[in-house]
């Protein structure tokens, strides 16, 4: 917390852009840890033991304030079961999966595309007004996802022949859509610092199975110094680092500037592939990333009158 209340000689604006660009540069570390040690761990342990720390982490800092709102956590309690298992159980399990089979920086690419994908449900669920322009940019950010997955090969295309990591990745970003959906439902009286001693706590509950189940399946786990470092990343930088950053950020900036900020994921994700896993970066990357981060761009503009 020293090095934050730093920040506080700067101009908000400023501190605020710090704080977006650096959780922004934690969370694309974890793309790179997808990729990175898909080799030495299984993607649900790995997935497993990212929550474990993150959860023994948080509780002295929210074990309180979830027994002052314990009581409004269990009358919504079908809410806090679904929050928990699409947020916590779910998603990142998905993106370790998608590092098996595909580059990190598809799949940072394929990850911003969470705002098209809001835009839709929201429209599906919500009857929520979509705009020309809003059609428009989801259709940009669309045809970016599909020129990525196809490889910007026709043939791939038509042979339906996609990397099985991409459609992985693609289902994480689907997912988080609908969490994200659905946080902004999180009924009142449930404080931050509950809601996510609650929802790692159950979210990681709800991985053992699959956890138990992988490993009597596969139990090839190698906990070398590269894979504690990634699980230690993960479940502290990524998985609160990450969150404390973005909250601030968007205090101080609010959410759309902090959102703009966020699609340079990919940017940051390609550097460190390049660096450390040793990835190539391709023409189709740099036409995919201008049509997805484009049509988000024009797909979240707000109006003006």
């Amino acid at each position: 917390m020293k090095i934050l209340n730093k920040f506080k000689a700067l101009p908000p604006q400023i501190s605020g852009i710090f704080f977006a660009v650096g959780a922004t540069i934690i969370w694309s570390g974890n793309f790179i840890i997808a990729r990175g040690v898909h080799d030495a761990i299984p993607p649900v342990t790995l997935a497993f033991f990212r929550w474990l720390v993150a959860f023994i982490v948080i509780i002295p800092f929210s074990f309180n304030y979830f027994i002052k709102d314990y009581k409004v956590i269990l009358e919504n309690y079908k809410y806090i079961l679904l929050t928990s298992f699409m947020g916590i159980t779910l998603f990142n399990t998905l993106i370790y999966i998608a590092g098996h089979s595909t580059e990190a920086i598809n799949l940072s690419l394929i990850a911003i595309t969470t705002p098209v994908f809001i835009i839709i449900f929201s429209r599906i669920f919500f009857k929520e007004k979509i705009s020309f322009i809003s059609i428009t940019g989801v259709t940009l950010a669309l045809s970016g996802i599909v020129l990525l997955i196809c490889r910007g090969s026709l043939n791939v295309l038509l042979s339906i022949s996609f990397s099985a990591g991409d459609l992985w990745m693609l289902s994480a970003a689907v997912i988080f859509s609908l969490y994200t959906l659905l946080i902004r439902k999180k009924p009142e009286g449930i404080g931050t610092m509950s809601f996510l001693f609650i929802t790692f706590g159950l979210g990681l509950i709800m991985l053992v199975p699959f956890y138990v189940y992988e490993t009597s399946v596969n139990n090839t786990a190698v906990y070398n110094i590269n894979v504690i470092i990634s699980i230690l990343y993960a479940g502290i930088f990524a998985s609160i680092g990450g969150f404390v950053l973005w909250n601030k950020a968007i205090a101080m900036i609010g959410a759309s500037r902090s959102g703009i900020i966020y699609y340079s994921l990919p940017l940051f994700s390609t550097l460190w592939a390049i660096l450390i896993l040793g990835e190539t970066v391709q023409y189709v990357h740099f036409i995919s990333m201008f049509l997805i981060v484009s049509g988000i761009i024009i797909a979240t503009r707000k109006r003006t009158a």
